[in-house]
């Protein structure tokens, strides 16, 4: 047993406070799998983590940090065998079990899923969570029965995590991709990525009518509140939106009338507590659906040292695509 670099946060007498220090792996908690960790990334939720802007950790000391790849380096675990490639996200890491922002992660082994060939364990978290989402919230439109067909995609924070990894796969799969952004300069970005068409968000920002004019077959929202409900009434009849973030709030101003008069319907994404089989649904698409070669164009990387500001950075809407946290 030794010590290991961790991003900690503590309890205070007013919020948090978090540091990057060093951590005794003895208070490691229970898990039948040790993980060296080698990479992981920033999103939304770790922002609210390390700010202290919304109370997403729910036990301290805490180490934050929602996901990782790495390599096993211990194992009780019948599943997984020392070497083994890893890819951990959700159950509560960085909330209520210790998270990824550290040397060394101790985990179920059920809740791993094993690094899908074609993708370095850099790759898996330049997708990370927001990347998963985003597969996850493709396979709901799927199972809903949308096909290219079908009509436009819009997806909403578009050159946000979520957003960017959203397009690339949408455009692969021959989609029709309208990318809704607060941020004009952008748009050239979001069309390397495979927009067909970039919208300003304040075209759907003001309040929702109970039906608008009909625009899209589907959507990809991690906005919510008023954006959502301004989606809702523009989707086609028999349509669905994939509704996994709460950027501009948790409200839902909107009405029954969308789902009564056109039929569509509102998918909601969790990627906390997905089953283990969906996961390694969407992770083995990810290796076969999306372009990795556009991971370069979203992606950049920083040190453990680093994740502090860049949880504040992403919380100020100051972050395109995606960040990779180097842990070694």
């Amino acid at each position: 047993m030794g010590t290991f670099k961790a991003v900690r946060i503590d309890k205070a007498e007013k919020g948090t406070t978090v540091a990057l220090t060093q951590f005794d792996e003895a208070d490691l908690m229970e898990g039948d799998v040790t993980v060296r960790v080698e990479w992981s990334t920033v999103n939304y939720k770790d922002g609210l983590a390390v700010t202290g802007k919304a109370p997403v950790v729910r036990r301290f000391p805490m180490i934050a940090g929602i996901d990782f790849a790495g390599t096993v380096e211990q194992s009780s675990n019948p599943a997984w065998k020392a070497g083994d490639k890893v890819v951990c996200n959700g159950w509560g890491m960085g909330e209520t079990h210790l998270g990824a922002y550290a040397e060394k992660a101790r985990v179920k082994g059920d809740w791993l899923v094993r690094l899908p060939d074609g993708i370095s364990a850099r790759d898996a978290m330049a997708i990370g969570t927001a990347g998963y989402t985003a597969m996850l919230s493709v396979l709901a439109l799927e199972r809903h029965g949308l096909t290219p067909k079908d009509g436009p995609i819009v997806v909403t924070g578009a050159a946000g995590g979520v957003g960017s990894v959203a397009i690339a796969v949408l455009s692969k799969l021959g989609y029709h991709v309208i990318a809704s952004t607060g941020r004009a300069s952008e748009a050239d970005y979001l069309r390397k990525l495979g927009a067909a068409e970039v919208i300003d968000r304040n075209e759907l920002s003001g309040p929702a009518k109970p039906l608008a004019k009909e625009r899209w077959a589907g959507g990809i929202d991690s906005v919510g509140s008023t954006t959502l409900a301004n989606l809702l009434s523009m989707t086609k009849y028999r349509g669905a939106i994939a509704a996994c973030g709460l950027a501009a709030g948790m409200d839902l101003p909107s009405s029954v009338a969308p789902f009564i008069l056109r039929g569509v319907c509102l998918l909601g994404i969790d990627s906390v507590m997905c089953p283990i089989e969906l996961r390694k649904q969407a992770w083995g698409r990810l290796a076969s659906d999306l372009d990795h070669s556009k991971l370069a164009e979203i992606t950049h990387e920083i040190n453990l040292d680093g994740v502090i500001e860049a949880g504040a950075k992403i919380l100020a809407g100051q972050v395109r695509g995606r960040i990779v946290v180097k842990i070694q």
